[in-house]
């Protein structure tokens, strides 16, 4: 089985126009913690909001620091600020997930679809995924626009599919494949 872990590696840290992806650091936490204890924010994503800066510090820890390779902070490079994250997630040679978390005072500005696009060239001109995919849940059709901007298509709805405090939520599933990326791509 091929390993991604070298050639994510070369990639640890991208740029873009505005933003640096790089690897998520304990320094990070405070900045972190201004989105992970918004309840607007959690309202979208799949961990609990935390109460403390403890618990974005053991977050940070648990999650992003033992296995960094594919996850990545999202550093505004106007401002230097901690913003978000956005990660390659059940990676397999194949294929993966992309998910992504912003601080919402920086919704609305393209910085999610731009952080997006500089993943989804790596997975399939560096890493040579077959398909990347991707979660949204009904009620949130921001993200499903960031999708849309980036060139994923919805497959379709899987109803109660994701766990919340609120209960089970519908979320739609969708993907796009290597050779639809590669023909929407300018050369």
């Amino acid at each position: 089985m091929t390993s991604l872990n070298l050639p994510l590696a070369k990639y640890a840290t991208l740029e873009t126009s505005r933003l640096t992806l790089r690897p998520i650091q304990l320094s990070d936490a405070a900045d972190m913690f201004e989105y992970a204890s918004d309840p607007k924010v959690i309202e979208y994503v799949s961990f609990e909001q935390h109460q403390t800066l403890a618990d974005t510090q053991k977050a940070i820890a648990d999650h992003f620091m033992v296995a960094p390779l594919g996850r990545f902070g999202i550093i505004h490079r106007q401002t230097n600020k901690f913003i978000g994250t956005i990660s390659l997630m059940d990676l397999t040679p194949h294929g993966a997930e992309i998910g992504y978390v912003l601080n919402r005072k920086f919704w609305g500005q393209g910085l999610a679809p731009e952080a997006a696009q500089a993943l989804l060239e790596l997975a399939f001109q560096h890493l040579d995924l077959k398909y990347i995919q991707a979660y949204q849940l009904t009620s949130n059709p921001q993200s499903a626009r960031v999708l849309e901007k980036i060139g994923l298509k919805c497959i379709g709805t899987l109803p109660n599919y994701l766990p919340s405090a609120a209960g089970m939520l519908d979320t739609n599933l969708w993907m796009i494949t290597q050779a639809e990326y590669t023909a929407s791509t300018p050369h």
